[in-house]
């Protein structure tokens, strides 16, 4: 079973936390991608509108004809739905890799569950093997990398991209990161981050997990 067919999997098992008539949170990426078109597929009447964590996202929404609102007019949402770079055991997460962790992280704050879904290599003992994104207001870039080297990683400037904020991404390299929470308040406090692709102090509550056996369910 490819990796592709292992993230659909998982995105296929997401569509039973969809409340008739409720108004979610959508993230971004490959995996999410699946879940999209499984909404528009299966669901399509069943989501009054969506809130949107990306721009693409959006686009692909909009081209099944899913109502995209925004978060200030759709207040508090029941469920998120977004993928991981990266899980631990305690559903602390590496977000980021698409660059869109600052929209992720707001409409994960705004609901109360969030259902992470990934393929099954994502589930690590230690976090930090992926590289660890951090959305930079641009002036900042040179500080705020001589910070991210004295916590012991290497910044990396991911060039040619620019967020949706119109922010840059630094992605931190081998990073061993035993304390997500400690980490993501360190970092979130440097002058000129605008936010870090941790997600330990607001983690998934549900992780799904597709695999050759079908897909896993990973509570904290």
């Amino acid at each position: 079973m490819t990796a592709d067919e292992k993230k659909k999997q998982a995105a296929l098992a997401a569509l039973e936390y969809i409340e008739p008539g409720s108004v979610i949170g959508v993230g971004t990426g490959s995996t999410v991608n699946h879940f999209i078109d499984a909404i528009a597929e299966r669901m399509k009447g069943a989501v009054e509108a969506a809130v949107s964590s990306s721009e693409a996202s959006t686009e692909r929404m909009q081209q099944h004809g899913i109502p995209v609102v925004d978060l200030n007019a759709a207040g508090a949402l029941d469920l998120y739905v977004d993928g991981a770079d990266e899980s631990n055991r305690h559903l602390h997460l590496i977000k980021g890799g698409g660059g869109a962790l600052t929209r992720e992280k707001i409409v994960a704050a705004a609901s109360k569950t969030f259902v992470c879904i990934a393929d099954d290599s994502k589930l690590v003992n230690i976090l930090g093997e992926f590289p660890l994104p951090v959305e930079v207001i641009p002036m900042a870039r040179s500080l705020v990398a001589r910070e991210l080297t004295k916590l012991g990683g290497q910044p990396v400037w991911r060039e040619n991209f620019i967020t949706d904020n119109g922010n840059i991404i630094l992605d931190v390299h081998n990073l061993e990161i035993m304390e997500p929470m400690k980490m993501e308040t360190q970092i979130n406090q440097m002058a000129g981050v605008v936010t870090v692709g941790l997600f330990a102090h607001r983690p998934a509550d549900v992780l799904l997990l597709g695999g050759e056996d079908g897909v896993k369910t990973v509570t904290a």
